[in-house]
């Protein structure tokens, strides 16, 4: 049985207060990659009393604590992926959604052998069109 968005965010340290659930019912489950004011706009919808402050608390609280993923994608955007698990990206340049793609489904080589670097991750970013 999966656990309630309650019973997850308490089991990571987080206090479930009714507008954390609200945003994390969205945020947590969700294969969009929704900036913040995305998120605040979607939640206000089931819970019209939710600030912006509090959207952008609790998604930093979420980041902090390791339930979601911050990233800019496109220059000047800041989006939420809620998939943690390593895996890499496609914008499509039409509609400006953002995929994920399986981690295996793209080899990049001989990253451990960049001289002068010594990486800990890294994803690769694809853009065009989705057929």
């Amino acid at each position: 049985m999966k656990p309630s968005e309650a019973d997850l965010l308490e089991q990571h340290g987080i206090q479930a207060t009714a507008q954390r659930v609200a945003i994390a019912r969205y945020v947590l489950f969700t294969d969009d990659h929704p900036s913040a004011d995305e998120v605040w706009t979607k939640v206000r919808e089931s819970f019209p009393m939710v600030s912006r402050a509090t959207v952008y608390n609790t998604l930093n609280l979420l980041v902090g604590k390791g339930l979601l993923r911050e990233l800019v994608l496109t220059e000047g955007r800041l989006v939420f992926d809620a998939n943690i698990e390593r895996h890499h990206h496609f914008i499509d340049e039409g509609t400006g959604k953002i995929y994920d793609l399986p981690w295996n489904r793209v080899k990049v080589s001989h990253v451990d052998r960049l001289e002068g670097f010594a990486v800990t991750d890294y994803q690769v970013l694809l853009r065009g069109t989705k057929e």
